[in-house]
């Protein structure tokens, strides 16, 4: 008998395996607003069957032109080679495969992976009949915290402006904040000394006039973008101290981890940072050295939803909290959810506000934010969304 059952198991896999195949890639960009474009990645497979991604914010902090988008299509295109006619769970096979060429092009090449990693889990759940969070084994909660990046929705970038968007998030049920009062940092010829006081100066004001707003009892995080040297970190951390941060997000770049590490021991505020790194290794140092109190990686950017687990368990195992970075559309956060609900030390996600009216509407479901937390959804198979296509139409690109 055990030798016939012995027999009898790879024919039983192969029919447990489902059947779909990958078929063909499209991108999707969406304009949100003259400084936001989010690039929906959709894969579509044998059977009907569609899975989503998202490649947004490849491109630094301005705003994805068309020129950009055509060139995410194309290595989107490139690494679709990959994966055309595979099975959507093959996702290790494609990480192994398109690791060498991702580590040696960076970034834009590395969201472009990541965005056809979210898809195929997308696939794969629905081949399967199971949320994405079951197969990453299983969501121990199903309401994530968040805080709202009111960044991008403060066109006036002074105390007022920053406070008013503070003041409407939480208004909005949110709990915690955070801005970026630095960005414009003067550069090159422009960076004269008294060029910077004034901008740092007006930073510190519009950190003080959200903290007004919003009171004790809100979280309230600072991301300087890594526009600081050393020195000029420590004395503006000292600066904001009466501000009580929750954290004080990348003021040198994380890839510096000796620089980031000496300002965190130097300040009392606890440090977050890793937005833009990729993979398991690439955020080790700061892991090992415990140079920040809390990872960032991005789902868009990391790798996909598997690297993420990877990263949060290593970072488990230094004591080290997981933030993930999602200053992004609906589809990230979905996909960022479903692998927030399964990770021992997840903290607290970011999502995007304050931008576009419509933005819960652009997936079906909607995108559902309530009381200032993301709420993992019906339990619906992959990801739990689809593209409204009216919409997607609409604010094309």
């Amino acid at each position: 008998m055990i030798t016939r059952l012995a027999f009898l198991l790879p024919a039983l896999a192969a029919m447990a395996r489902p059947a779909a195949r990958i078929k063909r890639v499209e991108l999707l960009p969406v304009q949100a607003t003259t400084r936001t474009v989010w690039l929906f990645v959709r894969l579509h497979a044998s059977g009907g069957l569609s899975g989503l991604g998202e490649a947004s914010d490849a491109f630094g902090f301005t705003r994805t032109t068309k020129e950009q988008a055509a060139r995410m299509e194309n290595e989107l295109r490139a690494l679709f080679t990959l994966i055309g006619g595979r099975s959507p769970l093959d996702i290790e096979w494609f990480r192994q495969q398109a690791w060498p060429r991702i580590q040696k092009e960076g970034l834009v090449v590395a969201t472009a992976f990541s965005a056809l990693e979210q898809a195929m889990w997308d696939l794969a759940g629905q081949s399967l009949g199971l949320p994405v969070c079951d197969l990453l084994g299983g969501a121990v909660r199903t309401v994530m915290p968040a805080y709202a990046n009111i960044n991008r929705s403060v066109t006036e970038r002074v105390p007022a402006g920053f406070a008013g968007a503070a003041r409407r998030a939480v208004a909005d049920g949110f709990r915690a904040i955070k801005l970026a009062p630095f960005d414009g940092y003067p550069q090159g010829a422009a960076a004269t000394a008294d060029a910077v006081k004034r901008h740092v100066d007006n930073g510190v004001a519009s950190i003080a006039a959200a903290r007004e707003e919003v009171g004790a009892d809100v979280r309230v995080m600072v991301d300087a973008h890594s526009f600081f040297t050393v020195p000029q970190a420590i004395e503006v951390a000292a600066r904001l101290e009466p501000y009580r941060l929750h954290w004080y997000e990348e003021p040198v770049e994380p890839t510096r981890t000796a620089e980031t590490l000496a300002i965190r021991k130097a300040i009392k505020q606890p440090m977050a940072g890793g937005e833009m790194l990729f993979a398991l290794r690439g955020f080790h140092d700061l892991v090992e050295s415990r140079a920040v109190s809390i990872i960032m990686p991005d789902v868009k950017h990391c790798g996909g939803l598997l690297e993420l687990t990877r990263i949060a368990a290593a970072a488990a195992a230094q004591g080290v909290d997981v933030s993930p970075h999602n200053p992004s559309g609906p589809v990230a956060t979905a996909a960022s959810a479903q692998v927030c609900s399964t990770i021992a030390n997840f903290a607290i996600l970011e999502v995007q506000v304050g931008e576009v009216p419509w933005r819960a509407e652009v997936i079906d479901p909607p995108e559902a934010v309530v009381k200032g937390s993301v709420m993992l959804g019906s339990g619906g198979a992959g990801l739990g969304v689809r593209l409204r296509e009216e919409l997607v139409r609409r604010y094309a690109l």
